[in-house]
């Protein structure tokens, strides 16, 4: 059994905390470049160029992508053949995105009790936490700073079977055009296809992990992503919201069975500020 430290988790997470809101990803940026040069609208270019432009001095200036520094989404694949020491494996997840948002300055969005005082944790704490235990004796951490502008849009629809993919078409398609410009577009669309309901929300978010525009690797899967893109982009939705021809750089779908009288059809909004950092250790 390999011994992880807790200090060592606690390390990788402030890390990636700050990373993920000052450098974003190269695929990210390819996305945008794209984008950019495939965009009809004028005005729909130039905003591209302002977000751009952003980026480069995001990167430049060690500064935050977004002022909006997001809910800390944590995805932890746990080897069943690791031990973590010192302390334990969650606590020292939290202590992590405590010292990262802390050390570097970002923007603090949690608050205790929704429905009630909401008032600010300080230390955008408790991070939302994902586990899945997998063979082997490493611990693979990523991180997501998932900005409520985009997460405010998220749908779930509990489609009949008879509705299949043309309904699953539907669903998508209208969610983001209810959704418009408040995403901030041009966006990654997550769609988790399957399970139960909360299972399809969590693979429509697991699906942003993805590097931008990789397709599926079933056939059937990447097709419906490519027909769901293109119908999305007839939408005029636009850069920012403003018209244009690139409402989504790309559709990511996840699926998994589900039961003979379901299906449920998820769609996670993922804004152009695609921020997420992964580490194994």
């Amino acid at each position: 059994m390999r011994e992880i430290q807790a200090v060592a988790v606690t390390a990788a997470v402030a890390r990636l905390a700050e990373e993920a809101n000052y450098e974003m990803s190269p695929d990210v940026l390819v996305a945008l470049t794209r984008a950019h040069d495939v965009e009809k609208s004028s005005l729909g270019r130039e905003m591209l160029e302002m977000i751009i432009e952003n980026v480069h001095q995001a990167m430049s200036h060690r500064k935050p992508l977004c002022q909006d520094c997001g809910v800390a989404v944590v995805f932890v694949d746990v080897g069943q053949e690791v031990h973590v020491t010192g302390g334990d494996l969650e606590t020292a997840i939290v202590d992590g995105v405590r010292k990262g948002y802390g050390e570097g300055y970002l923007r603090k969005s949690m608050v205790a009790c929704p429905f009630t005082e909401r008032t600010n944790t300080g230390d955008n704490t408790p991070p939302v936490i994902h586990y899945r235990v997998v063979p082997g004796d490493e611990i693979k951490i990523s991180l997501m700073a998932k900005g409520s502008g985009a997460e405010n849009m998220s749908r779930l629809y509990m489609l009949k079977p008879a509705e299949g993919r043309g309904g699953v078409i539907e669903a998508a398609v209208r969610a983001v055009e209810e959704a418009g410009g408040k995403p901030c577009p041009p966006l990654i669309i997550g769609i988790g296809i399957g399970g139960t309901a909360e299972a399809a929300m969590l693979l429509a978010k697991r699906s942003l992990l993805r590097k931008v525009g990789k397709p599926s690797p079933e056939a059937d899967a990447a097709a419906l992503e490519r027909e769901i893109l293109e119908k999305v982009n007839r939408l005029g939705i636009g850069p920012l919201g403003l018209g244009g021809s690139v409402t989504a750089m790309a559709v990511h779908i996840e699926s998994m069975p589900c039961h003979i009288a379901s299906l449920p059809v998820a769609v996670n909004l993922q804004c152009h500020s695609a921020r997420h950092k992964e580490a194994v250790l």
